[in-house]
């Protein structure tokens, strides 16, 4: 079923917004990439943002500056540590092949910390606040992107476990996931510097919608506080349970997609594709949001 997002008079566009299968995440048609972004125009994205968490924008082609220039919409765009991922002339960007110099499938993942669920940018003081991925080229088979709300992963915990986890910290790494999930290439010297470890509720309110959810996913690795192996169990835990117990939306691309979807009440992952054969080529951009606080608090 699908409805008419309200535009202001005079805007020459009928959006269509379709709700995806399961109740998280909707499709969006119509959009035009190429017409200016008035703040009418986005006020009413941005409201099926947060409603809808996942955004499924198909149909229209994306040139690399206006991905950026939507992405600032949102707020300041991240320019990744990683630096060689960086894409297309804009810092901002950040792209994902398995292709190698003579354009050929390579039989390499670029990263393979993305098979893994986590949420963009949780290795930061201020986390990511949305990020957008654009299909460029995309397997046959494989090489899906699926989203877990953490809303009702939080909503679906046993009483005993939310009340022993919702006053904890996790610390994020993005040196010990980057490790743990793609050794081989691992952060240079400064690129470690320049994002320490840093500590974040377990339990986050969302600036935004009030709502509390789960803030974890891969680059957590360990509780703030606890022994080190007792942390580390309990993250993966948590992370395993989050999965089974959160709404799942299983996002299969067709070319020119872009998909926007909220950081902070939802993890993500990739799945694997034959990287000697397919060909997968993704442009993404995080955009950054705020440092994760707990409005509500039994020691408050």
């Amino acid at each position: 079923m699908s409805a008419v997002l309200p535009l202001p008079p005079g805007q020459g566009e009928r959006l269509d917004l379709r709700p995806l299968p399961g109740g998280l995440g909707a499709e969006i048609t119509g959009f035009d990439f190429g017409a200016p972004l008035s703040g009418e125009r986005f006020d009413t994205v941005h409201r099926a943002f947060l409603e809808w968490q996942v955004l499924v924008f198909s149909g229209d082609e994306v040139p690399p500056d206006r991905q950026v220039e939507f992405a600032r919409r949102f707020g300041e765009v991240q320019v990744h540590v990683m630096n060689q991922y960086h894409a297309d002339g804009f810092p901002e960007l950040y792209r994902l092949s398995n292709l190698g110099a003579d354009g050929n499938p390579s039989g390499r993942h670029p990263d393979r910390g993305t098979l893994a669920w986590h949420t963009d940018g949780s290795w930061q003081a201020r986390t990511g606040l949305a990020t957008m991925m654009y299909a460029m080229e995309i397997p046959a088979e494989g090489g899906e992107t699926w989203f877990c709300d953490m809303y009702s992963a939080l909503d679906r915990l046993p009483r005993g476990t939310r009340e022993r986890i919702e006053d904890l910290r996790a610390i994020h790494n993005l040196d010990f996931s980057r490790s743990r999930r793609h050794g081989e290439e691992p952060m240079t010297r400064e690129q470690r510097r320049q994002v320490p470890p840093v500590a974040h509720p377990v339990v986050r309110t969302h600036p935004e919608t009030g709502r509390d959810c789960l803030f974890l996913g891969d680059h957590a690795e360990t509780i703030e506080g606890m022994d080190y192996t007792a942390g580390r169990a309990l993250v993966d835990e948590l992370n395993e349970t989050a999965a089974r117990l959160g709404t799942v939306y299983r996002h299969r691309w067709r070319p020119r997609q872009l998909v926007v979807w909220d950081n902070r009440c939802l993890m993500h992952r990739a799945t694997a594709y034959d990287t000697a054969t397919e060909r997968r080529v993704i442009r993404r951009c995080t955009v950054l949001g705020d440092a994760p606080f707990r409005r509500r608090s039994r020691r408050s």
